[in-house]
């Protein structure tokens, strides 16, 4: 007995979780930078990404995500500082001393 399996042929066929020709999903980077912002160390992430999403993803693959924005961070952090910048600060009527 042969299964009749019906097949697509238009080919219009689009995934919606992750588009054609990407390997992981679109937010994924950006939580992967965000808990990097943070300050957590590679393993860190990696064990977070563990407990929370059960996929082991290698602490190469992390470090390739967040060296896609460490030009960008180094460019920041190097960037001219304004000659003023606006501060307001408050003083309390009743401090003890």
């Amino acid at each position: 007995m042969v299964p009749d399996i019906p097949r697509y042929r238009n080919g219009t066929f689009d995934p919606v979780l992750i588009a054609k020709y990407q390997r992981r999903f679109p937010e994924f980077d950006t939580k992967i930078i965000s808990m990097y912002a943070r300050g957590m160390t590679t393993r860190e992430i990696q064990g977070h990404i563990e407990e929370i999403y059960s996929f082991e993803a290698s602490p190469s693959l992390i470090s390739a995500i967040t060296d896609t924005v460490m030009q960008e961070v180094t460019a920041w952090q190097n960037r001219p500082l304004e000659p003023c910048y606006p501060f307001s600060g408050k003083t309390a009527p009743h401090a003890v001393f």
